[in-house]
């Protein structure tokens, strides 16, 4: 159960590392660009699955409250989901900013 929030949003972030890895059409397709692209879609999914592990971890068992045993048990997979993809979408959103000064046209 660890792990089904990043299951569940997986075809999501996979469309998300290929859109960053497909675009910007402008920037020169070296073989440096691509070993940056590479490394920078590891590190997001690094950063996912570790987002998603505490997320887990943070959101606690819930303890039987006024409506059941089960109130609040949706946080053991709304939170690491939301860290999960927090985690991912800022890894690969200073990738963007830093590619785009290393690799613009003429620059290297």
């Amino acid at each position: 159960m660890r792990y089904l929030a990043i299951l569940l949003l997986a075809p999501w972030l996979l469309i998300l590392g290929w859109a960053y890895w497909a675009y910007p059409k402008n920037l020169p397709r070296t073989p440096g660009r691509r070993i940056f692209d590479f490394t920078a879609l590891l590190l997001a999914a690094v950063a996912t699955v570790q987002g998603a592990v505490l997320g887990f971890e943070g959101a606690g068992k819930p303890v039987a409250g006024e409506f059941g045993p089960a109130s609040g048990a949706i946080w053991q997979q709304v939170l690491p989901a939301l860290y999960g993809y927090g985690a991912c979408v800022a890894v690969l959103a200073v990738a963007m900013i830093v590619r785009r000064i290393i690799f613009r046209r003429g620059a290297g």
